[in-house]
């Protein structure tokens, strides 16, 4: 194994028993009368130069998870160990240097930009903040560097978001995110507003700039189908919890758990007289706050069983040579 490789080989990123609950007030006195338990004690490695694909239905916390790690949220328990140091113990002197290691791509192109600000202004704040900068004409040359590696020209840094269209303001939340030089990114639902002929670019920007830069992606997304071209790894949540996790080719070849062979049979056939089996999930998604007893997904599971309503099942891995990972008592 060359130094390179064993340098990938090593977990960047290592979650631990990461939960986030909020709390419910009731109407009146305020008093907090129950949680709703979004992230409830996950546990996964990111390594470095990968990126780990997060999936699962609206709800099912992946967000969050993103938010959490990043200390945008602050966790209710758990530990998030980045370049062997705990995160969740950082203050926030020392969260704040972190920040130039750690960015975050949002969902709405739109939304997430200041409308008063020019692209300039926008890609260039974080250097401004951080001190990266000496002078003015540094900062202009690196906002057009990475502003031209995002694939937009050097005029764009004077014009305003309005003037762009949803592909190129998500180029520049791309930008923006990359400005710092970050080692880790977190793509929350990074493609999801964008139209499929502008997904399969941004998506190829996003693997190109990996490679130039050396990026950790976490990349949450509700398209399996966006999920298995970008992600070396794949995890499948539900309800807060995460029920299975593998290699992409292993999890969409093999996959173990109802829930992701569900999600998976939902995925359009590629061509038109391919027969496919669809997995009709019955009922809808139990409410957070008030989680089934036992196995999450019992409630919904064309396969259940009794044990599935008593104990929580283990998750465990179900493979012999592979990192195939499953919560589900079918294979106790």
């Amino acid at each position: 194994m060359s130094e390179n490789d064993k340098i990938k080989s090593e977990a960047l990123l290592s979650i631990r028993n990461l939960k986030k609950y909020f709390p419910i007030k009731s109407g009146v006195t305020r008093k907090t009368i129950g949680h709703v338990k979004a992230v409830d004690g996950l546990n996964f490695d990111i390594k470095a130069g990968e990126t780990f694909g997060l999936v699962g239905e609206s709800g099912c916390g992946k967000s969050t998870t993103g938010r959490t790690l990043l200390r945008l949220l602050d966790a209710t328990e758990g530990e998030v160990i980045f370049n062997g140091e705990n995160i969740l113990e950082y203050d926030k002197s020392r969260l704040r240097k972190l920040r130039t290691d750690m960015q975050i791509i949002f969902q709405d192109p739109y939304s997430s930009l200041n409308p008063r600000m020019t692209v300039g202004e926008i890609v260039g704040e974080a250097l401004v903040e951080h001190g990266l900068v000496k002078n003015k004409q540094e900062l202009e040359e690196k906002v057009v560097n990475i502003v031209e590696k995002c694939g937009l020209s050097a005029y764009h840094i004077k014009r305003y978001p309005h003037e762009f269209s949803g592909g190129q303001r998500q180029r520049i939340c791309i930008a923006r995110a990359l400005a710092l030089n970050p080692k880790f990114v977190v793509c929350d639902e990074a493609v999801s507003a964008l139209d499929v002929s502008i997904q399969s670019q941004v998506i190829n920007l996003l693997k190109d700039l990996q490679n130039e830069m050396d990026l950790t992606y976490l990349f949450i997304s509700h398209d399996l189908g966006v999920v298995r071209y970008i992600s070396d790894n794949i995890g499948v949540m539900y309800l807060g919890s995460m029920v299975e996790r593998a290699g992409k080719n292993e999890l969409f070849d093999n996959p173990m758990h109802p829930y992701t062979q569900a999600l998976l049979s939902a995925i359009p056939a590629s061509h038109p007289l391919q027969k496919k089996e669809r997995i009709i999930l019955q009922g809808d998604i139990p409410s957070p706050a008030k989680p089934p007893s036992g196995c999450r997904f019992h409630t919904r599971c064309p396969k259940v069983m009794d044990i599935c309503s008593k104990e929580i099942p283990e998750f465990k891995k179900v493979s012999e040579g592979g990192e195939h990972y499953c919560a589900c008592h079918l294979y106790k």
